[in-house]
C-alpha cells in the first residue's frame, strides 16, 4: 500500500514539474511579453469593478442566509421595523466611585442636556445646507412634561422620546435650579424599581429612598432616516447631527462640565470604529509591506545595492502580490461578490502567501546554477528557468491547493460575510499560484540577465564599473539552509528527536484542551 501511495505520489509530482518545466522555459525565453500578458490579464480582471458592490448591514451579513433565522429575522423586522437610532450616554461623577446626585452635577448635566437638545447641525445634501436641531429629528412620543404649572410645559423637547431623570423637571435648567429638594422630587416621580433600572448602584434608605448614586443614564431617539445606497445604509442626516452636537457635548464634557464623567454610543459610533480600524488596517498594510520588502531584500540577495543585490526583485515580489489582489477583486466582483468589512484582511494573507511563493521559486532559481553567471545565455538562464519551475511547482502548487480547498469549503458557509471573504480569498489563491509562475518568474529570468551583464539596481541600463567577479560558478548554500539540511532535518528525524517532537506536541495539544475546556 505504501508503495503504490509512494508511486502515486511521484506520479503527481513528475506530471506537475513536467508542466512547470514547459512554463518555465517559455517564461524564460520571453519573459518581457510574459509580464505584460501577467498585465493586461490583471486589466482585463479588473473590468469586474464596474459591478462593485460593497455591503455593511448587519442582516445582510451576520445573518446566516436561507435558514429559519432568516425568516425569523424578517417576519420581525416585517412586524416591529425599527423607526428609530438610540444615542446613549452614562452619567457619572468625575471621580469614579462618587456620588452623582448632588445638585451641582445634576445641574452640570442639564446644561450639558440643554446643549444637546438645543444644539444644531448643518448637513450637506445635494450641494445644499440645511440645519436641524434634535427637536426636528426626534422620535416623536406624543408626551408631555411632567410640571404642568411651570413656564416650560409645552416646550417642544417634551414631545420628542428622551428617557432620563430631567423630565421631572420640563428639561428646565431654572427649574432645576430652584428646586430645593431634587432628591425629594425624584423620590416622588419614581419608585424602587424604576430607580433601579435608571441609576447605577443606587442606595436607598429604610423607606426605599435614593440617597446616592454613582451614574444615571440618558437616553436620545431620532427617527431613522436610512438610505439604501447600493448595499450600504447611509443615514446623513442623522449621522452629521450625532456628530456636531450628540458627540461634541460629550467629548466636551471634561472640559466644559469637570465634574462630572461620560461614556456615550452614538447611532454612528459602530461605523466611525469600524472606519477607524479600516484605517488602522490601512497603515499596517503599508508598514507590512515595508517590513516584507527589507526582508526580502536581505533573505533574496544582498541589502545593499550592488553584485548579489536583489531589491528590483523584492519590488517584483510585492508587485506579485498586488497584481494578485486586483485581479482578485476584480474578479470577485465581476461574478457578484459583495465586499464586506473583514475583507480589508485579505492583502495580509495574500501577502504571506505570495511571498512563500516568491522563497521557494528563487531558492530552486538559485540551486539549479551549475556554472558562473558569466558563462550563461539567455538560452542557458531559460534552461534554468525550466528546471527551477519544474522543481518548485509541485511545491506551489500543492500549499496553494491546501490554501485554495480551505477557503472554497469556507466559502460554502451560511454566514455571507464569511462566504464572501473565503470566495475572495480563493480567487486570489488562483492568481497567485499563476502569476508566481509568469509574472516573477520572468522578473527573476530578467534579474538573473541584470546580474549576469553586472548591470545596476533599478538603474538596470547602467553598468557597474567593477567587474562581477565570482571565484565559484555553482551557488553556494547559505548557512541558514546548511543549518536545516546538516543539523535541524537529521536532529528531528531520528529516534529521539521523533519522540521529543511527539512529546512538545502532545503537552502543548493537552494544555491547549484543558485551557479551553475549563478556563
Amino acid at each position: 500500500m505504501a508503495d503504490c501511495t509512494e508511486k502515486l505520489g511521484n506520479r503527481v509530482e513528475r506530471t506537475i514539474g513536467g508542466l512547470f518545466s514547459k512554463v518555465g522555459l517559455h517564461v524564460g525565453l520571453h519573459p518581457r511579453k510574459t509580464i505584460l500578458f501577467s498585465i493586461l490579464l490583471t486589466a482585463i480582471c479588473g473590468s469586474g469593478f464596474v459591478r462593485w458592490n460593497t455591503e455593511n448591514r448587519e442582516e445582510k451579513l451576520w445573518v446566516p442566509q436561507n435558514t429559519l433565522t432568516e425568516k425569523e429575522t424578517e417576519r420581525y423586522e416585517n412586524y416591529f421595523e425599527s423607526m428609530s437610532r438610540l444615542n446613549m450616554m452614562i452619567v457619572q461623577a468625575d471621580i469614579s466611585g462618587e456620588n452623582v446626585l448632588t445638585k451641582e452635577r445634576m445641574v452640570d448635566a442639564m446644561k450639558m442636556h440643554t446643549q444637546i437638545a438645543t444644539g444644531v447641525a448643518t448637513v450637506t445634501m445635494e450641494d445644499k445646507n440645511t440645519t436641524y436641531a434634535f427637536t426636528d429629528l426626534c422620535t416623536k412620543a406624543g408626551g408631555v412634561c411632567a410640571d404642568p404649572l411651570a413656564p416650560s410645559f409645552d416646550a417642544p423637547i417634551c414631545k420628542c422620546l428622551v428617557t432620563g431623570i430631567f423630565k421631572q423637571w420640563n428639561y428646565d435648567l431654572e427649574t432645576l435650579e430652584n428646586d430645593e429638594d431634587f432628591l425629594a422630587t425624584l423620590n416622588g416621580a419614581y419608585s424602587r424599581a424604576e430607580m433601579e433600572a435608571v441609576f447605577g448602584n443606587p442606595k436607598f434608605d429604610a423607606n426605599d429612598t435614593i440617597e446616592t448614586a454613582e451614574a444615571f443614564t440618558l437616553s436620545y431617539f431620532v427617527t431613522d432616516r436610512s438610505l439604501d445606497a447600493e448595499g450600504s445604509e447611509e443615514d446623513p442626516i442623522n449621522e452629521g447631527w450625532e456628530l456636531d452636537v450628540f458627540i461634541n457635548a460629550t467629548e466636551g464634557v471634561p472640559t466644559e462640565f469637570p465634574t462630572l464623567s461620560v461614556d456615550y454610543l452614538a447611532g454612528r459610533s459602530f461605523s466611525d470604529e469600524f472606519g477607524g480600524a479600516i484605517t488602522g488596517d490601512l497603515l499596517l498594510v503599508q508598514v507590512s509591506y515595508a517590513v516584507v520588502f527589507i526582508f526580502l531584500a536581505l533573505t533574496l540577495g544582498n541589502l545593499k545595492p550592488g553584485v548579489g543585490s536583489r531589491q528590483t526583485l523584492s519590488w517584483a515580489a510585492l508587485v506579485l502580490v498586488v497584481l494578485s489582489t486586483a485581479a482578485c477583486f476584480g474578479v470577485s466582483s465581476g461574478v457578484g461578490l459583495f465586499y464586506g468589512p473583514v475583507h480589508a484582511l485579505l492583502p495580509f494573507i495574500l501577502l504571506g502567501v505570495g511571498v512563500d511563493d516568491a522563497f521557494v521559486i528563487v531558492n530552486a532559481f538559485n540551486r539549479e546554477r551549475k556554472v558562473s553567471r558569466n558563462l550563461e545565455s539567455n538560452e542557458d538562464i531559460a534552461e534554468r528557468s525550466a528546471r527551477a519551475m519544474a522543481r518548485a511547482g509541485a511545491s506551489i502548487t500543492v500549499t496553494s491547493l491546501t490554501d485554495l480547498v480551505a477557503f472554497g469549503i469556507s466559502a460554502s458557509s451560511s454566514l455571507p460575510a464569511l462566504a464572501s471573504f473565503c470566495a475572495y480569498a480563493a480567487i486570489g489563491i488562483v492568481f497567485l499560484w499563476i502569476f508566481s509562475a509568469t509574472f516573477f518568474a520572468a522578473c527573476l529570468v530578467l534579474d538573473e540577465r541584470r546580474q549576469r551583464d553586472n548591470r545596476r539596481e533599478f538603474l538596470c541600463c547602467l553598468t557597474r564599473k567593477n567587474v562581477n567577479e565570482e571565484e565559484s560558478g555553482q551557488f553556494e548554500e547559505g548557512g541558514v539552509s546548511r543549518y536545516f539540511r546538516n543539523y535541524h532535518a537529521p536532529a528531528i528525524l531520528s529516534r529521539v528527536g521523533k519522540l521529543v517532537v511527539v512529546v512538545l506536541f502532545s503537552t502543548v495539544l493537552g494544555f491547549g484542551i484543558y485551557v479551553s475546556a475549563f478556563d
